[in-house]
C-alpha cells in the first residue's frame, strides 16, 4: 500500500526541499516520511559539504555530484580553474598566460576556452556569449578557493534549468554568506609566486557581512616572465529570516599579464629557443570584471520562490601570435582582440510542493533572461600596435528561457524526473566594419529532459537519462555575410546547433566508506559549428558522435583520510566518411585522477594528488597524436593550534617536461619559406616548484 503523508511528515518533506532549493547545489539527507501524530518538527537545514556524503535518494543522474570545502582546501591548487577538476574527467590546462581563461576538457571535447559546459557563480553564469577570441569564453580566474563552500556538477544535457553552453554539463560553484572567523594568509613560492589573502565576515544590523580581498604576483619559469598581476575582491550581505531571505553581493577583479603562448616542436629541437621560451615576447593581455547580484526568496509550507537579478561589466585586451610570420612575414602574425560588454539577468523560479494521487511531487515553474551587449574586434597588431581592422562590430544577444520541471517519488523504489526547456534567441550585429554583416536573426529551440531512478537495492541506485540540448554560435558568425579575412561572400552560421545525450549508470554506498559511481554516455552533435575568433569567422564541422564511460571512487576508512580514483575513457568521431578522416582533432581519450587525503591527523593535514591525461588525436586522420600528460603534486600542512598553521605545495614532483596542451598547424619562423611547416605546438608544464604558505586565523 501507498504512504500518504500526514501533516507533520509533509512538514519534514517540505523543510528537505526547502534545504535543497535554499542552497542551489546543497543537498539534505533522506527523512523518515511515514506518519506520525506528533506535533510537526522544525528540522535543521543541512547542506552536503563533503563529496563523501550519501547521495543515494537524492541523485538524479551517476554523473551527478559535489565536492565542499573539506575537500577542497586540502588540494594542491596552482590555479583556480583547477577547481573544476574535482569534476571526475575534467581537465583544466592553460596554453597561454595566467591571466587567460584555461583550456578545458571534458567527455570527449576540448572546450575550447568553456564551450559546451556551463560554469556558475552562486546562479550567475560565467560563459559569456560572442566573445571575441571564443564562444562560451569561460574566465574562473576571478575565483577565490577558500570561498568555495560547494561544487555542485550535473553531467549531461538532462536538466531543465541549463541551456546554453550546457551540452556536457554545468557546475555550480556557491560562495560562503558567512566565515566562522577572520583569515589572513600569504604564500610565496619559486618562480616570483606570491599571494595574500585576507578573509572574514561578521554581522552587521540583522544580516552577515562577508568580505574578502586577494592579490596574487607569478611570474612563471618563463624567459619573458608572465608579470601576472590579478587584484581580487568579494563583499556580501545577506539576511535570513525564519521563511524568507536576501542577499547582495559584489565582486570585483583586475588582472594583467603577458603571455607565454604554445610554441613549435622544431624551434624547440634545433635549439633555436629553449621549451619556455617565446616567439613573440609581446603576447599578453589585461581583463576586468566587476558584478553585482541580488536574491530574494521565500518558502511557505506548499511552495518555494526564488528570485535573483545580476549585472556583469568586463573588459578584455588579448594580444597574441600563434603562426608568428605565415600571414605577414615583415610585421608578423600578432593580432589583438579586445571585448568589452553589460551582461544583465535575471531569474526566477517557484516551486510546489503537491501531490499525483499518493505519489509526493514538486513542480518548478522558471524563467530565465540574459541579455548581453557587446563590443568587440578583431585587429592585426605589432608589439601590442595596432596596424589593420580586421573586423570590428556592436553584438546584442538577448535570449528569453522558460522551463518546467517536475520531480515525484513514485513508490519506494521509483522516481522521475520530467522536464522541458524552452530558448528563444536575437542576435543582432551594428556599427561593423563590414556593412554586409550587420544584421538580426531570431530563433528558438525545444529541449526536453527525463530521468528515471529506479531503487535503491542494497545501498544502490540505477539511472537511466536523456535529453535534448543545444549550444549557440557567435551572433557575428550569424549574420556574417562577407568573409571578414577573404572578403569573399560567405554563407551565414545555423544559430543553434541541437545536441542529444542519454546516459545510464548506478550509485551504491553499500561498502561502508565508499561511495562508488559508474556511468555509461552517449551524444550527438548536429553540427560542430565554431566561432573562429583568431580569423573573425565561423568553421563550419561535420555532425559528430561521441560516447564513452566514467567510474568514480570516494573511499573514507577513517575519519582523518580519504582515498579517491576517478577514471574516464571517450571516443569522439565525426559521423559520416571522410577522406581526410574522422577523428575530432583535440578530443580527449583517457583522464585518471587519484588522491589521499588526510584531514587533521594530530594536526596534519593534506596529501598527494596524481592527474594523468592521455594521447588524443591532434589531425583527422590520428596519424599525428599528442603524448601524455601525467602531473604528481602534493600538499602538506601542520595546524600547530586553531589559530595557526602552515603549508607547502609542490608541483609536478617527478619533473617531467609534458605538455600542458598540444595543438598540430602550420605556422612559419623568420627564415623558413614561404607556406610554412605544419607542426605540433605545445605549451610546458611548469618544472617542479614549490610554495609555502601561513595561515592566521582570529
Amino acid at each position: 500500500m501507498k504512504k500518504t503523508l500526514t501533516y507533520p511528515a509533509k512538514q519534514q518533506l517540505i523543510t528537505l526541499l526547502g534545504s535543497l532549493l535554499l542552497s542551489p547545489i546543497g543537498h539534505a539527507h533522506p527523512v523518515d516520511t511515514g506518519t506520525s501524530t506528533e506535533d510537526p518538527e522544525q528540522l535543521e537545514n543541512m547542506v552536503i559539504t563533503n563529496r563523501s556524503d550519501n547521495l543515494i535518494g537524492i541523485a538524479e543522474s551517476a554523473s551527478q555530484g559535489h565536492v565542499g570545502q573539506e575537500q577542497l582546501k586540502f588540494r594542491p591548487i596552482s590555479r583556480p580553474g583547477e577547481v573544476l577538476e574535482t569534476v571526475p574527467g575534467m581537465i583544466a590546462s592553460q596554453h597561454s598566460g595566467e591571466g587567460k581563461a584555461n583550456q578545458y576538457y571534458l567527455r570527449g571535447f576540448n572546450l575550447d576556452h568553456g564551450t559546451d559546459f556551463l560554469t556558475e557563480i552562486d546562479g550567475v553564469p560565467i560563459n559569456q556569449t560572442s566573445h571575441s577570441h571564443g564562444q562560451g569564453w569561460m574566465d574562473t580566474n576571478f575565483l577565490i578557493p577558500e570561498l568555495i563552500e560547494t561544487v555542485a556538477f550535473k553531467k549531461g544535457s538532462y536538466a531543465a534549468e541549463y541551456g546554453d553552453f550546457s551540452s556536457t554539463g554545468a557546475a555550480n560553484i556557491q560562495y560562503f554568506k558567512s566565515l566562522p572567523e577572520t583569515t589572513i594568509k600569504f604564500t610565496g613560492g619559486m618562480f616570483d609566486y606570491y599571494r595574500g589573502l585576507v578573509t572574514g565576515s561578521s554581522t552587521l544590523g540583522s544580516g552577515e557581512l562577508l568580505y574578502a580581498g586577494e592579490v596574487v604576483n607569478k611570474g612563471g619559469p618563463w624567459t619573458v616572465s608572465n608579470d601576472y598581476l590579478k587584484f581580487n575582491g568579494v563583499m556580501s550581505y545577506q539576511v535570513e529570516n525564519d521563511d524568507s531571505g536576501w542577499s547582495i553581493t559584489a565582486m570585483a577583479s583586475k588582472a594583467d599579464w603577458n603571455a607565454t603562448d604554445q610554441i613549435p616542436e622544431r624551434a624547440v629541437t634545433s635549439g633555436l629557443i629553449d621549451r619556455f621560451e617565446s616567439i613573440d615576447p609581446t603576447d599578453g593581455g589585461a581583463s576586468r570584471r566587476y558584478s553585482l547580484t541580488t536574491e530574494w526568496h521565500k518558502h511557505t509550507s506548499d511552495s518555494y520562490t526564488k528570485i535573483m537579478a545580476y549585472g556583469i561589466y568586463s573588459r578584455m585586451a588579448l594580444y597574441s601570435n600563434f603562426t608568428y610570420f605565415l600571414e605577414d612575414p615583415v610585421n608578423g602574425d600578432q593580432f589583438t582582440q579586445p571585448d568589452e560588454r553589460w551582461t544583465t539577468g535575471l531569474k526566477g523560479s517557484h516551486t510546489i510542493y503537491h501531490q499525483i494521487g499518493d505519489a509526493d511531487s514538486e513542480t518548478t515553474f522558471g524563467l530565465q533572461i540574459r541579455n548581453d551587449n557587446i563590443r568587440n574586434g578583431l585587429f592585426l597588431t605589432k608589439k601590442r600596435d595596432i596596424l589593420s581592422t580586421v573586423r570590428s562590430d556592436d553584438v546584442w544577444v538577448t535570449r528569453i528561457s522558460p522551463y518546467l520541471d517536475n520531480k515525484t517519488q513514485w513508490n519506494d523504489w521509483l522516481r522521475t524526473n520530467i522536464g522541458v526547456r524552452f530558448d528563444g534567441f536575437r542576435f543582432k550585429v551594428g556599427n561593423s566594419n563590414i556593412a554586409n554583416n550587420n544584421g538580426e536573426v531570431y530563433d528558438g529551440i525545444v529541449s526536453p529532459k527525463l530521468g528515471i531512478v529506479l531503487g535503491p537495492w542494497a545501498e544502490t541506485e540505477l539511472y537511466l537519462n536523456g535529453g535534448l540540448g543545444f549550444h549557440s554560435n557567435d551572433g557575428r558568425g550569424i549574420n556574417t555575410q562577407i568573409n571578414p579575412a577573404t572578403r569573399q561572400a560567405e554563407a551565414p552560421a545555423k544559430p543553434l546547433s541541437r545536441t542529444y545525450s542519454a546516459e545510464i549508470g548506478a550509485r551504491t554506498t553499500w561498502v561502508q566508506g565508499l561511495q562508488s559511481t559508474v556511468a555509461f554516455w552517449w551524444m550527438d552533435i548536429d553540427s560542430e559549428l565554431i566561432f573562429t575568433g583568431d580569423a573573425g569567422s565561423t568553421e563550419i564541422n561535420r555532425a559528430s558522435r561521441r560516447y564513452g564511460f566514467e567510474l568514480a571512487n570516494y573511499y573514507s576508512p577513517t575519519d582523518w583520510l580519504t582515498f579517491d580514483l576517478d577514471f574516464s575513457y571517450s571516443k569522439a568521431q565525426f559521423r559520416g566518411d571522410s577522406a581526410e578522416g574522422n577523428y575530432i582533432p583535440g578530443s580527449i581519450e583517457t583522464v585518471a585522477a587519484a588522491g589521499a587525503t588526510v584531514h587533521d591527523f594530530h594536526g596534519f593535514f593534506g596529501g598527494p594528488r596524481l592527474r594523468f591525461f592521455g594521447p588524443r588525436p591532434l589531425i583527422e586522420d590520428n596519424s599525428i597524436r599528442s603524448k601524455s600528460t601525467l602531473l604528481l603534486s602534493a600538499l602538506l600542512g601542520y595546524e600547530f593550534n586553531e589559530n595557526f598553521s602552515i603549508q607547502a605545495e609542490a608541483f609536478n614532483l617527478l619533473n617531467r617536461k609534458d605538455s600542458a596542451i598540444d595543438y598540430y598547424y602550420t605556422s612559419r619562423l623568420q627564415g623558413e619559406a614561404a607556406g610554412g611547416v605544419d607542426d605540433i605546438h605545445f605549451h610546458p608544464v611548469e618544472p617542479i616548484n614549490f610554495r609555502v604558505g601561513v595561515t592566521v586565523k582570529f
